[in-house]
């Protein structure tokens, strides 16, 4: 049974067929969706599901990289909503090293290796000193691991909202009261 033409919905019966994206086509029709140029036994992309000529996929497809801002070819690699060749998607940071396929963290539109962003990046917390990598409690000017942001006096953790300041340190409503 002959098939029909995906384009002009003809047969495809003595008119050498096309068969690409799991369509056929009459050969005259096997056109770019852009140019509309006949593609025939050439090279073709893809988008939409449609056929595209090398040269539009390569002037209206191809994403330009962000970084050295020229069109990427291959082996791009996307994050935070933007595009970089894999050997431009680099670590800000001191090392500069490739960051492809590994965790990452970002900071003002800029991408860091683990270890740089806490070494350069990272708010540093104000009771043990380390990089705060997930959540933090602000307080007294600073920012604290919540397990840090504990009372001077019994140095147990002050975990609901209320404290004192003394010396410019947390102290709990507990060690207060008893003060009283």
């Amino acid at each position: 049974m002959p098939e029909k033409c995906f384009s002009c919905k003809e047969t495809t019966e003595g008119k050498q067929p096309v068969k690409a994206l799991g369509k056929t086509w009459c050969h005259a029709h096997f056109q770019c969706k852009d140019c509309k140029v006949v593609i025939g036994d050439s090279t073709f992309k893809e988008k939409e599901n449609l056929p595209v000529c090398l040269k539009c996929y390569q002037d209206k497809y191809v994403p330009f990289c962000v970084k050295c801002k020229e069109k990427i070819m291959e082996n791009a690699v996307s994050a935070l909503e933007k595009t970089w060749h894999r050997k431009c998607f680099v670590c800000n940071g001191l090392c500069k090293k490739p960051l492809g396929g590994q965790t990452f963290f970002e900071r003002d539109g800029n991408v860091y290796c683990k270890s740089d962003f806490e070494k350069v990046v990272a708010d540093k917390c104000a009771g043990c000193k380390a990089p705060i990598m997930k959540s933090a409690i602000t307080a007294l000017q600073a920012k604290w691991h919540p397990d840090c942001f504990k009372c001077k006096k019994c140095k147990k953790t002050i975990d609901d909202e209320s404290f004192y300041v003394e010396g410019s340190k947390p102290v709990c409503a507990k060690c207060i009261e008893q003060k009283k």
